[in-house]
């Protein structure tokens, strides 16, 4: 099994893919914990989500931003965005099969009211920036013109104790000019 592991991480390396399994594992080794939301001074490369009322009072206070649970004994990540506030949202993030893990995959369940869903970005993605794109085959909203989340970016820095989350919204098929992108520091 270590063998397989293994193979698995040096083929990512190799090819520049990192593979399902080895990127929900390692979501579960950094992502959770509670995480704060970084001052205003450091939400930079943001399109001003973080200046939102029900945001902008929580900029670099202990109040949680986002908390990361591992759930399901170790099948699921569960993400809760913004927690008690009118922006509060919640992503799940899966493995197609727990145990022959060929898609990551996510739902999110967002404040838009609509429910997108999402699958891993193999090619885009590394152990420092999760990608996850839209699915069109399994999710409708994906490929309407109702404005819903599209993207989203998981960026990881300094040693995986900061990270930068971008919820990328597309509207009437193109990218909107507004997006929801914050910046977060790990609790300790």
């Amino acid at each position: 099994m270590r063998k397989a592991l293994v193979t698995v991480a040096l083929a990512s390396l190799l090819f520049g893919e990192m593979a399902p399994k080895e990127a929900f594992d390692h979501m579960k080794k950094v992502l959770p914990g509670v995480w704060t939301l970084s001052p205003a001074k450091d939400q930079k490369d943001t399109t001003g989500a973080h200046n939102h009322p029900a945001v902008k009072r929580m900029l670099g206070t202990d109040k949680t931003g986002v908390e990361y649970v591992v759930i399901g004994n170790g099948s699921a990540i569960k993400e809760e965005l913004l927690p008690n506030t009118v922006r509060w949202m919640v992503t799940m993030y899966h493995c197609d099969d727990y145990h022959n893990c060929k898609e990551l995959r996510a739902t999110h369940y967002c404040a838009k009211q609509n429910q997108p869903s999402f699958i891993f970005n193999t090619k885009a993605s590394t152990p420092t920036k999760l990608v996850f794109d839209c699915d069109e085959d399994r999710s409708e909203v994906c490929d309407s013109d109702e404005a819903h989340v599209h993207h989203i970016i998981l960026e990881l820095s300094n040693n995986n104790k900061h990270l930068k989350s971008s919820y990328i919204v597309y509207k009437d098929g193109e990218r909107h000019t507004k997006h929801s992108i914050y910046h977060f520091d790990k609790k300790e």
